[in-house]
């Protein structure tokens, strides 16, 4: 029997309701805590804050051009890597480790590290294997605070560039801390009571043997699961804590928390939106934002969805209805699998209740996709600041058509600015595309490939796809714990995410010093719903011009096929 499709519309609304609703006096917040003025709860954090600053020997008051900034971000951010690093080739010996898992492997441990640093939180391992209780603490909860801190500071020190009352970007260290203090770890403590409310497990015990009732035993792992779960989808991470990922019952037990992760994916990226247009005095340009990216979404979600709804055509000659359940918990229902489907790649999480290599190949291109254009949404910082990017594209491309030179919000687009930009929109597919090609020739990589033709594609696009976009979700059907793909599917990570912020930096540091000018009768507004319109096709084209040709030999190839029976 068929999903009731009004009742799946009527949790659509309420989604998308639920989402805005929390989004915009997120965005609110998030514009008081990082503005120059008093912020919400200073009497508690500043003394918090200033105790950090002294013990870090941080100045404050200390102003970072975009060099010093992006070099602070940089730096801090290999550091931690190395450490994370360390930890990982080290767990055996350390403590927290009641199940005595061993040292992993240099290629796996390169992997993870750079994984979970970038906010990618790609795993070529099962994690209640492969990890002690110390090295999830230390190598995986640990980063996903400080790569979605990460994200968020440098799409803030962007959007202050555009306001136009300072030419610095702020101060690196101290922005990094309010993420913190302010905002990841209060609700992160706030989703985790949830999470364990409904049913998720979170203890420092290791794994239990149970009894089963054939007389026999199982091993059941457990640990800091509901403490995993909560900054995984606040911070756009993704990943584990089991192998299953948020198919666990350990991690999402029930339809309540399936909602409370979806919307906390949504939460931090949607509200940043509102955040700068709060900052930019401008809130009607945030909503023609949200508007045109949440119709982005809403498109992504109906392919996947009336693609799982309508099922595999040979089965449903053969009188099997009922969609396509094949890799879906039926606790969640084809409709909660879908649009958690369009959610973790739309906010680049990672995180998965069903799998996506089970999906039909177009269900499976809407994943893929979404990550390509890497602005549905997108994730913590990462998200705006590529939104930001298509915006900057979109004022270039149509001030050329008009013939007047490009503003944003009085600030003159002109050459030095278009080439940070364009490195910062080519690296992307170069990165994705390359990788692919090269595994797809060597005949090592392509032994990893479980299935053959447009899927095992597929497969390979999807990994290094999800890499580059900072996603870490993946096709499944590949396997990738070889050192050929820890590797270069590491490469890809480290390079799509700080190339793209580097470039961005720049952007805003060059935007920082220009004076704005008064608008005139030949300024391009951006906050009108044309602008919208404007804004979606720049997206639709360039990522289409980029990425249709693999495409159409992956999931369009496979979709045709499977129509043809």
């Amino acid at each position: 029997m068929k999903p009731d499709l009004w009742a799946d519309l009527v949790q659509l609304v309420v989604f998308v309701a639920l989402v805005t609703g929390l989004a915009v006096p997120l965005g609110g917040y998030l514009a008081r805590v990082f503005g120059d003025g008093p912020a919400p709860g200073d009497r508690f954090f500043l003394p918090l804050e200033r105790a950090i600053y002294r013990v870090a020997g941080i100045d404050p008051e200390a102003r970072m051009d975009w060099r010093a900034y992006a070099t602070a971000l940089v730096v801090t951010n290999w550091i931690m890597m190395a450490l994370m690093y360390l930890v990982l080739r080290t767990q055996g010996v350390l403590p927290l480790n009641p199940d005595r898992i061993g040292n992993m492997p240099a290629d796996l441990a390169y992997n993870t590290a750079a994984s979970f640093i970038t906010n990618t939180n790609w795993q070529a391992y099962s994690g209640e294997t492969a990890m002690s209780t110390l090295a999830q603490m230390l190598a995986i909860i640990y980063p996903m605070f400080t790569s979605a801190a990460t994200g968020i500071v440098a799409a803030i020190a962007f959007v202050r560039a555009l306001t136009g009352v300072r030419r610095d970007l702020g101060n690196f260290f101290v922005d990094l801390v309010r993420a913190h203090t302010r905002l990841l770890l209060p609700l992160a403590f706030g989703v985790a009571l949830l999470l364990v409310a409904e049913g998720a497990v979170q203890t420092f015990e290791g794994s239990v043997v149970a009894r089963t009732f054939d007389g026999g035993t199982q091993v059941i792992p457990r640990g800091v699961v509901a403490a995993f779960e909560s900054i995984k989808h606040l911070g756009t991470n993704g990943g584990g804590y089991f192998g299953a990922n948020a198919a666990h019952p350990f991690e999402n037990p029930s339809p309540v928390t399936n909602l409370v992760h979806m919307l906390s994916m949504m939460l931090i990226p949607s509200a940043l939106i509102f955040a700068f247009g709060r900052m930019i005095g401008n809130r009607r340009q945030a909503w023609v934002l949200f508007i045109a990216v949440f119709f982005l979404f809403l498109v992504m979600w109906s392919v996947v969805y009336g693609s799982e709804r309508y099922g595999v055509p040979e089965l449903v000659r053969a009188g099997l209805v009922g969609g396509n359940m094949e890799g879906k918990e039926v606790r969640f229902g084809l409709f909660g699998s879908a649009l958690f489907t369009t959610v973790t790649t739309g906010a680049t999480t990672g995180s998965v209740n069903g799998m996506h290599d089970s999906l039909t190949p177009l269900g499976g291109f809407v994943p893929l996709f979404q990550m390509m254009l890497n602005n549905v949404f997108g994730g913590d910082g990462a998200g705006l600041l590529n939104i930001l990017l298509y915006v900057i594209l979109g004022v270039f491309l149509t001030g050329l058509m008009v013939g007047r030179t490009p503003e944003l919000f009085g600030k003159k687009i002109e050459t030095k600015e278009m080439k940070l930009a364009a490195i910062a929109l080519l690296a992307h597919p170069f990165i994705i595309l390359v990788p692919t090609a090269i595994a797809l020739a060597l005949p090592g990589p392509q032994a990893s490939i479980a299935n053959p033709g447009s899927h095992g594609v597929s497969e390979v696009l999807y990994a290094y796809t999800s890499g580059a976009a900072n996603n870490g979700s993946a096709f499944a059907g590949l396997d990738a714990d070889t050192v050929f793909y820890n590797t270069t599917i590491g490469s890809v990570m480290l390079l799509g995410r700080f190339v793209s912020i580097i470039a961005l930096l720049g952007i805003a540091g060059s935007l920082a010093k220009k004076t704005p000018v008064a608008a005139g009768a030949g300024t391009l507004r951006t906050d009108t719903p044309l602008f919208g319109v404007v804004y979606l096709l720049t997206v639709l084209i360039l990522g289409a011009l980029a990425f249709f040709p693999v495409l159409a030999v992956g999931p369009i190839a496979e979709q045709l096929a499977m129509l043809k029976g």
